[in-house]
């Protein structure tokens, strides 16, 4: 990030498309992972990308590394693509309900 501004733009977009809090993300990414007969461990359910969302929704932005912005500005651009931010809630597909939700973004969340 090359400045303050920058970096208090990507924070906001990071907030305003991650509208799922770090407990409530968690839990997702648990149940997500689970089996019939087996549940992963907490720090290493759901895929990276969901542990990276994690990871940041638990810091404090004078925190956040490099790779964590990298990653907020993944985030934020895959999340504005897969999800009409101006239009939800509506009834969504499941599968790309899920998809959003491992990204820390509820399209069926006011």
């Amino acid at each position: 990030m090359s400045d303050a501004l920058e970096m208090d733009a990507l924070w906001e977009d990071f907030h305003r498309v991650v509208n799922m809090t770090s407990a409530e993300l968690a839990a997702w990414l648990r149940v997500s992972e689970a089996g019939e007969t087996t549940e992963p461990l907490p720090d290493r359910a759901g895929p990276e990308t969901g542990q990276r969302v994690l990871a940041i929704l638990q810091k404090r932005r004078t925190d956040l590394t490099e790779d964590d912005l990298r990653v907020m500005e993944e985030v934020v651009d895959a999340v504005t693509e897969k999800a009409d931010l101006e239009n939800e809630p509506v009834a969504e597909d499941t599968d790309r309900r899920h998809r959003l939700m491992t990204l820390g973004h509820d399209p069926l969340k006011g």
